[in-house]
C-alpha cells in the first residue's frame, strides 16, 4: 500500500522555518504527525539543510585540536554531499 506524503514533507522552511527570535522553531503542527522524524531527516538531507549544518558547524566552539578536527572533518563531508547534490542535478 502506498501512502501519500503531505505537501510540506522535507521541505525545511515549512518544517523547520526561522522563528521571530531568529531561530528555527518546529512548527506544533508537526508534532502531531506520525511522519514528524522522518519528514525533519528528510529537510536536513536538501541542499537548504546542509547550508543549515554547515552555519551551525560555523556557530559551534572548536573545544581545542579535537574540536577543531572534528569540525573540520565534519564540514569537509557537508561540503562532499553539497556538491554530490548539484552533480546529480545536471
Amino acid at each position: 500500500m502506498i501512502q501519500s506524503r503531505k505537501d510540506c514533507f522535507g521541505i525545511l522552511d515549512n518544517v523547520f522555518p526561522m522563528g521571530n527570535e531568529g531561530f528555527r522553531e518546529i512548527v506544533p503542527e508537526c508534532f502531531k504527525c506520525a511522519e514528524r522524524k522522518e519528514c525533519l531527516q528528510a529537510a536536513l538531507q536538501t541542499e537548504q539543510g546542509i547550508e543549515l549544518r554547515g552555519e551551525a558547524l560555523d556557530r559551534s566552539s572548536s573545544g581545542g585540536l579535537m574540536g577543531s578536527l572534528k569540525r573540520w572533518s565534519d564540514k569537509k563531508a557537508l561540503s562532499k554531499r553539497q556538491k554530490g547534490q548539484k552533480g546529480a542535478r545536471k
